[in-house]
């Protein structure tokens, strides 16, 4: 049993790292019950992260000068217009496009690859691994369940392309319920030698890892802003463009036209084809000063610093009794700062609320949009799970470990109850959010 009075000692042959980034959140208190405030500890950016300080600063200086885009004669309008198109030119050059390949922007990775599916020209495989953004908009889908490991996943995935042949292969670049990161260039390899593309949601890796596409020999790749510290409501798509231009219009609507008569419409190819309507400048904006800030960080130091917390937050999770992190594949050797873990006994969503109200500290829990990756590796119906970001510190880790270890062992300290929204205080004492 593990002591009440104590704390989950990091290890000693560790870096202890503080936050790599600065935050917008950096140094926010929360209320705790029974009065009180605490410092927030946020282990929950795989769902969302904070913006950074750099993007936001950015937005400041950007709004005096929204407004209308590519048609304005106004020196805001052109202002802007070079904004959007210059945020392009920031993804291409940071995903590694292709000089021919397209640049669309859309409001996140659901929306990318629910456009991409109107283009495939026959079927899509996916794994069953798949967050629902990358199982469920294909219009064509054959799920390949996944193995113990990934050598014997993608034996597997080449004998169904083999036995089958398909248009797309598309697969995570890193789960976001086991953090596991999949060996891209491997499947991609794999996918062309069978005559297949490959698409890769790379909403969890983008933030944590550089992506090369061309390097890589991803044919399509897919991200989300609010994931990758822009939080304005953006995404990506980046690609080849022939499937793109052969495809319907994504939204049908101003800026995606050449011309319009009564009898006949002429759609332009292009990013602008699947772009109609006013576009999201400030997104757009954003999520390009985003990924300037992560390259400004540099590879090196974005892995050092997660690579340690993320062994602090495995080795201590490893201490604790009741406790199973959940993996998906036996042979992972590499993988992003997220662990989920479900327990021997006890609810993970009263541990959840318990950690945000008592001890301010924010993670997350059910079946993470990957329900079928969930109901194949776990045990119980739900698990709770802990995400590090560029923001994150040991002492966010050791805060986690303290308190989980507290809660499995001697349970909460008010009283809950299960309610239509979760489990929820009993008495909550806390002051409601007020935001002039």
């Amino acid at each position: 049993m593990i002591a009440t009075d104590e704390r989950t000692p990091p290890s000693p042959a560790l870096p202890a790292p503080g936050p790599l980034a600065a935050l917008v959140d950096a140094g926010l208190e929360v209320p705790v019950l029974g009065g009180g405030f605490v410092r927030h500890v946020n282990l929950d950016v795989a769902a969302s992260a904070p913006a950074l300080d750099a993007v936001a600063a950015h937005v400041a200086r950007v709004l005096p000068y929204y407004a209308s885009v590519h048609r304005g004669s106004g020196y805001p309008s052109q202002a802007v217009t070079t904004l959007v198109e210059d945020a392009r030119i920031a993804v291409a050059r940071h995903v590694g496009a292709r000089v021919d390949d397209l640049v669309v922007f859309t409001r996140n990775t659901t929306d990318a690859f629910n456009l991409l599916a109107t283009a495939v020209p026959g079927d899509t495989v996916v794994l069953d691994l798949e967050h629902h953004a990358n199982l469920l908009p294909w219009r064509r889908r054959r799920v390949l369940v996944g193995s113990s490991t990934i050598a014997a996943t993608l034996d597997a995935l080449d004998s169904e392309l083999a036995a089958r042949p398909a248009a797309l292969v598309s697969v995570t670049g890193a789960s976001n319920v086991t953090g596991e990161v999949l060996p891209i260039d491997r499947i991609a390899q794999l996918a062309h030698a069978r005559g297949s593309r490959i698409a890769v949601d790379t909403a969890q890796l983008l933030p944590h890892r550089r992506v090369d596409l061309a390097a890589s020999g991803i044919d399509y790749l897919a991200f989300s802003g609010h994931k990758s510290y822009a939080p304005f409501g953006s995404g990506a798509l980046v690609g080849r463009a022939d499937w793109l231009d052969a495809a319907p219009a994504y939204l049908a609507g101003g800026g995606a036209v050449e011309s319009v008569r009564l009898d006949r419409v002429d759609w332009k190819l292009g990013a602008d084809r699947h772009e109609a309507g006013t576009p999201n400048v400030v997104g757009f904006a954003a999520l390009a000063r985003a990924l300037a800030e992560l390259e400004r960080l540099g590879d090196t130091a974005r892995h050092e610093h997660e690579a340690a917390l993320t062994e602090r937050l495995h080795a201590g999770l490893a201490r604790l009794p009741g406790v199973r992190v959940l993996r998906g594949f036996d042979d992972a050797a590499d993988r992003i700062g997220i662990a989920t873990i479900e327990l021997e006994q006890g609810s993970v969503g009263l541990v959840a609320a318990a950690l945000a109200a008592e001890h301010g500290i924010s993670v997350r829990t059910g079946r993470f949009c990957a329900h079928p990756l969930f109901d194949r590796v776990a045990h119980r119906a739900n698990g709770l799970r802990a995400s590090l970001g560029a923001g994150s510190s040991a002492d966010d880790v050791d805060r986690f470990l303290d308190a989980l270890a507290r809660l499995v062992t001697d349970g909460p300290s008010h009283a809950y109850e299960r309610t239509p929204a979760g489990w929820c205080p009993r008495i909550d004492d806390r002051p409601r959010l007020a935001i002039d």
